[in-house]
């Protein structure tokens, strides 16, 4: 039986305290399998509100707002690094009770499940990443961070997303209240931040030990993905057990431009890993 707090926060071992959602809809009777769902950068535990119906009935699910965003605490750069995320992650996992869960990362949560299903391997029954690799520093040479940096903190979080919308979604596929929606959560979260953020994102490249993961893997791209290309995304077939599925020119945000779709590839791979 999944246990948690009443309160959906608890506090990290440096003594930060992250807050999550859980929605439960399977029978009392079914000891059904977790999945944990860990959102992108600039996001929240909200942005997977059209996963949820979906994935309820089968599985419970678990929503976490990483530190820095959402409600959850945070501190400046000297508290970040992967490591630390990854180890909130088995913090979350150790607190709820839970020895192992389904990890479903999108974008930067991909990115810390990579790192957490390197370092944390028992806590893993299955990883999927959307739109992820392993540690942005490959994708540098044609993406330019330093405009998000620069434009974080110049511009405001607000701003900035209106301008590089186009590199998210393809806004003829979403609606304009949906853009609207993700602009106003991602404003919530603090520019300077954000910025330290993807600037440690930036240093990152753990791709040459990928072939270490050991549980069953779901990687989803994007190919019309104007933030990392194709080829970053080939050393995700290095991982030993995994499926690779490619949604043909689609931006970065598939998550959430494209919920359903992601969804339901999402569901045939857990299915077949299920417990039960």
């Amino acid at each position: 039986m999944l246990m948690c707090d009443p309160r959906f926060k608890f506090e990290t071992s440096d003594g930060l305290t992250i807050r999550y959602e859980i929605d439960d809809y399977t029978a009392p009777w079914d000891d059904a399998d977790t999945v944990v769902l860990l959102h992108a950068a600039m996001g929240s535990s909200r942005r997977f509100f059209a996963w949820v119906p979906p994935l309820v009935s089968r599985y419970r699910v678990v929503r976490w707002d990483m530190r820095g965003h959402g409600a959850s605490g945070q501190r400046g750069a000297d508290s970040l690094s992967i490591e630390r995320l990854a180890a909130d992650l088995v913090e979350l996992l150790d607190h709820l009770e839970l020895d192992r869960a389904h990890m479903v990362g999108s974008s930067t949560g991909g990115i810390i499940s990579l790192r957490a299903a390197l370092d944390h391997p028992d806590r893993f029954k299955t990883l999927s990443a959307f739109a992820a690799i392993p540690g942005l520093r490959p994708s540098i040479e044609h993406n330019d961070y330093e405009d998000w940096k620069a434009g974080l903190q110049r511009e405001g979080v607000s701003a900035f997303l209106k301008r590089t919308v186009g590199q998210r979604f393809r806004t003829d596929l979403v609606n304009p209240g949906f853009v609207d929606w993700f602009i106003e959560d991602a404003a919530r979260n603090d520019p300077r931040f954000l910025a330290e953020f993807v600037t440690m994102m930036t240093k990152l490249d753990f791709g040459h030990e990928l072939p270490g993961i050991s549980c069953p893997s779901l990687f989803v791209v994007p190919s019309g993905d104007p933030v990392h290309s194709m080829e970053n995304y080939a050393v995700l077939k290095s991982v030993p057990d995994h499926r690779f599925i490619v949604y043909e020119n689609m931006p970065h945000n598939i998550t959430d431009a494209i919920p359903q779709r992601c969804v339901g590839d999402l569901l045939t791979f857990l299915d077949a890993h299920a417990s039960r």
